[in-house]
């Protein structure tokens, strides 16, 4: 096969999932469709090494996180969008595991998470990614990836257990 064709079929395999982890890590459809735009440009470019070795998923990912980062960091992403900005078009093209209810309030919970906390949370819990792994992805150590996690989850629980 040819580096086109190799890179092709990854892409078509892979995209839904990449489109739904830019999208736990940002929470906007339409951010996490350009995050994962920017990612495969970038995996493109390093291809070769990359598919020679086995870290497409990896490398990915990492630039899908980096790049969220990178996003944040720029001024005009502090202004809020209005509720009504956007049609949820592209909200419906996920398909789910979950019922759509849990799936809202897990999207919606996430995303009430501090960004570093969500970042923690979706790569170690829900792409099972290991502490070590984690940490490396985000550039922070293992103890800060353990306290993120702790407080996520357990920001999550507070936020989806119904109350007594």
């Amino acid at each position: 096969m040819t580096r086109d064709s190799d890179f092709s079929d990854f892409v078509a395999a892979r995209r839904t999932h990449l489109r739904r982890v830019a999208y736990a890590c940002c929470g906007d459809w339409h951010r996490a469709e350009d995050l994962v735009q920017t990612a495969l440009v970038k995996l493109y470019v390093a291809w070769p090494r990359l598919h020679r070795d086995g870290r497409e998923e990896a490398y990915v990912r990492q630039i899908i996180v980096r790049a969220d980062i990178d996003e944040r960091r720029r001024p005009w992403r502090r202004e809020l969008p209005s509720p009504h900005a956007t049609d949820g078009s592209l909200d419906a093209a996920a398909p789910a595991a979950l019922d759509l209810g849990e799936r809202s309030a897990l999207f919606e919970a996430l995303q009430e998470l501090p960004g570093q906390q969500r970042k923690v949370v979706v790569l170690r819990h829900w792409l099972g990614l290991s502490v070590a792994e984690t940490a490396a992805e985000l550039g922070i150590g293992e103890g800060t990836v353990k306290s993120h996690s702790s407080r996520g989850l357990a920001a999550l629980q507070r936020t989806l257990t119904p109350p007594d």
